[in-house]
């Protein structure tokens, strides 16, 4: 290691080395330190200490090691090398005073660095009562900041109060000693102006004392804060001992004794008496106010909430579940059938395991409701848990405990907001769950839902296995095929189709017109909706397969029915209840609740609330509910050639599927439209084989399809379609636009076909025939297996259609079609 003295003497020229700087800035008067690591800054060392020592000290404004011109600010600070050190690794450490600002006026790239000219910059030392008033206050900042920073010595306060007649000097001295950001520093540098770079640097100086002033008022609430929680721990551990002293019982500061007695009092299994015991012991050793402590209690109190034993006595009544079930809900024959055969098993056997049902169906079916209604039966308590967009596998089993934050999954969640070990769970749209990085929720309840394994049930988070069997599992889901396999297989089935158009109206009549007119405040008054009305309603604006729209329509009559009563000036009584005025009963009466004696209506006035009566038809539903949003008339009447009605399922329930064809002069071949899916165009393909191999079967040219485009289409293109059931509709189709010759009037039509001819089963017989009498289609062709799903219809709509069967293709198209357009048999 070599050292240098600062050498006295030496000429000067008129440039200099330049050194860039990268997280200094150094002003005039001030001495720092300059690490020189690169080749860049050791070449221009090396040619100041070979000359007169002075460099020029430029800020840098990127972190290039090889900085150009547009690298450097202009304005630097020409600066004194007073000490060398050249380490071993030939890295220098210079020691630098600073001496005149300057700005650069020319480079000279020399090999390995710049060489500079510089001009100082001056400027006007005029002491103008504002500069002394702006030097005052800078030197009352620094002073006050210093107090606040202990790190400033106070020789460097002194220097500053003795600066008189120098605001540059001042400047340069006060940023030499606080720390400033980079580019605030540069920028104060640069200034020329010293009324301005007084102003500047006031501002920055008050911003910095702010910040410290700040960061000691936290500071100093910490320390409070550890102090206080120190003295209470002190104070703690001498009760403690003044306690065993005196030979006194603690007053049991931890919650653990309190604790210890509530879990006794639970009597938990063995292995969760063992395992929380072992916590709450772990409890005792803890402070307070360590964090530990709170997760442990936390965690005992979880025990101690959860119903380990308690259970509600099952209703074993099979005629009142039965009369309470259908109050809640109207028809639903299947589900109702099987709670009232597991309340008849109850009565021959004590212990039996909780069925796991699923409820699949469109929306609106009732399928949610019927879980709340189940619970009313049996007595049981009720909770749903909505599995709706749940993708984390711990939404399920919960989390380890030593997550900060950590609870039980939402199973048992629900299960300590039930109160009971047996209640009736619904686990709502257990289609819709989906997966990703963080685990599958579809296999955590895999164990949820196997009787088999649901006795020992193990969340995360309790790490002790939790008796599930005795819970009433209901599932609900639209679409089945949603539903892993695995998860499907450990549940019983029970599809809830859509309901008739007679099921509507009873639906309607005996439940949604009481609930919504007594949840828009008109129970009092005399609302009477005719069926006409309720059939409109019905048929112009709706199409659905459940009810809910239905619900939505009727209560945006009644809505408007009681504006028009409020605008009237018909107001129920003040004391009524919300009780319905029963014929011949006086409002004052219904208030009071006495019902032996019928105040006749002619005894006296009519009150407002008895004068409001309002009795709707037909006319008077598209009055409130403006033009009718379904014309079936318009749509599904009629028939012409090229056009064939199929029927199709989809996870909101069955509904009418129009195939178009048309036949023109081209070289294409087949078109398909319509956003079909490959089964689908697969079915398309087939259908138009089968036509070519048996056109001698039809009045049709061997060579038919020669020269000719066939375009099939699908209205509705902008939704997907699939599946393999629309291969009769879409032959039958063809034929029809082939011939000129179109399908029998008011014909839907199913059912798979194959090349050799034959009509295969299809699946949701019930949903598609329903649809098919919804939208008023009269005749019905099935293939000739599904026959026997016929049995599950209404008779409303059995007894309103007509079923024809076919085994093979060619049976179906005679049914479709006249006699004529066949050949005869020879």
């Amino acid at each position: 290691m070599k050292l240098f003295d600062m050498a006295i003497g030496r000429a000067s020229s008129p440039d200099m080395p330049l050194v860039p700087l990268r997280d200094i800035v150094v002003f005039p008067g001030m001495v720092a330190p300059v690490f020189a690591s690169g080749g860049f800054t050791r070449a221009a060392i090396d040619a100041a200490m070979a000359e007169d020592r002075r460099i020029f000290l430029a800020p840098q404004k990127n972190l290039n090691s090889q900085p150009k011109e547009e690298d450097l600010h202009t304005t630097g600070c020409i600066g004194c090398i007073m000490q060398s050190i050249r380490l071993p690794d030939e890295s220098i450490r210079v020691l630098v005073e600073g001496r005149d600002r300057a700005v650069i006026t020319t480079y000279t790239q020399r090999e390995g660095y710049f060489r500079v000219e510089a001009k100082k910059i001056r400027s006007a030392e005029e002491i103008s009562p504002l500069i002394k008033s702006l030097m005052r206050t800078v030197g009352e900042s620094f002073k006050t900041y210093a107090a606040l920073n202990k790190k400033i010595p106070a020789d460097a306060v002194a220097a500053v109060e003795r600066v008189d007649r120098q605001p540059n000097r001042l400047v340069d001295l006060v940023c030499s000693h606080v720390p400033f950001k980079l580019d605030k520093r540069t920028e104060l540098l640069a200034e020329a102006d010293i009324e301005r770079r007084l102003h500047l640097l006031a501002g920055e100086i008050s911003c910095e004392i702010e910040i410290l002033e700040l960061q000691q008022k936290i500071s100093l609430k910490v320390k409070k804060r550890m102090e206080k929680n120190q003295r209470e721990f002190f104070l703690h551990e001498q009760i403690k001992e003044i306690n065993k002293e005196l030979g006194q019982e603690p007053e049991d500061p931890t919650g653990v004794r309190e604790l210890e007695t509530k879990i006794k009092e639970k009597n938990l299994p063995l292995e969760a008496h063992e395992k929380v015991l072992k916590e709450v012991h772990r409890l005792e050793k803890l402070q307070i106010f360590s964090p530990e402590a709170g997760i442990l209690r936390t965690y005992a109190e979880w025990f101690i909430d959860l119903p380990w034993n308690e259970k509600t006595e099952d209703n074993r009544d099979i005629e009142a579940a039965s009369r309470i079930m259908d109050e809640d809900h109207y028809g639903l024959k299947k589900p109702k059938d099987r709670i009232l055969d597991f309340i008849a098993v109850r009565q021959l056997k004590e212990k039996v395991k909780g069925p796991i049902l699923c409820l699949a169906g469109p929306p609106g079916t009732g399928k949610t409701s019927l879980g709340r209604s189940v619970a009313r039966c049996l007595g049981r308590n009720f909770v749903r848990m909505s599995l709706g967009g749940v993708r984390d596998e711990a939404e399920i089993r919960g989390h380890r405990k030593t997550y900060v934050g950590a609870l039980p999954g939402k199973i048992l969640q629900s299960m300590r907001k039930s109160t009971s070990r047996n209640p009736v769970f619904l686990l709502d749209e257990i289609d819709k769950m989906s997966s990703d990085f963080r685990g599958d929720p579809a296999s955590a309840l895999l164990e949820v839902l196997d009787p088999q394994q649901n006795s020992s049930f193990m969340d995360h988070y309790l790490e002790v296995s939790y008796d599930l069997s005795d819970v009433m599992f209901i599932t609900t889901a639209n679409s089945l095929h949603k539903i892993p396999y695995a998860l499907r297989d450990r549940m019983e089935v029970i599809e809830i189709p859509g309901y008739t158009e007679y099921e509507k109206l009873k639906i309607a009549e005996g439940f949604l017109l009481p609930r919504q007119i007594a949840e828009n405040g008109l129970a009092w008054a005399n609302i009477r909706f005719k069926a006409e009305a309720i059939r409109e309603i019905i048929h112009s604006y709706t199409m659905e397969s459940g009810v809910r729209g239905l619900e939505r329509e009727i209560a945006h009559v009644i809505r408007k029915i009681a504006r028009e009563a409020v605008s009237k000036g018909r107001l129920p009584p003040a004391a009524f209840d919300g009780r319905q005025v029963l014929p011949g009963e006086s409002p004052a009466a219904a208030a009071s609740g006495q019902t032996e004696n019928p105040v006749p209506q002619a005894a006296e006035e009519p009150s407002p609330a008895e004068a409001f009566s309002v009795t709707l038809g037909a006319k008077s539903v598209h009055r409130y509910l403006g033009n009718p949003k379904f014309k079936r008339d318009k749509l599904y009447q009629g028939s012409w050639v090229g056009l064939a009605y199929g029927l199709a399922w989809t996870e909101l329930g069955g509904t009418l599927l129009p195939v178009e064809a048309a036949v023109f002069d081209g070289p294409t071949g087949l078109i398909l439209t319509g956003h079909l899916g490959d089964v689908m165009k697969e079915s398309a393909l087939t259908a138009f084989s089968y036509l070519k191999s048996h056109a001698g079967a039809f009045k049709l040219s061997p060579d038919f399809y020669q020269g000719k485009d066939i375009h099939v289409h699908v209205p509705e293109g902008a939704i997907p379609k699939d599946g393999p059931s629309a291969g009769v509709t879409i032959t039958a189709a063809v034929l029809s636009a082939l011939s000129g010759i179109t399908v029998g009037p008011g014909f839907a039509m199913t059912g798979e076909i194959t090349l050799a001819g034959r009509v295969l089963p299809v699946g949701g017989i019930k949903e598609k025939v329903l649809a098919a009498h919804r939208n008023g289609m009269k005749s019905v062709l099935l293939p000739g297996e599904n026959a026997d799903d016929l049995e599950e219809l209404p008779k409303e709509v059995t007894s309103a259609t007509r079923f024809f069967f076919a085994q093979t293709i060619l049976e179906a198209l005679k049914i479709l079609f006249p006699a004529e357009l066949f050949r005869a048999e020879k």
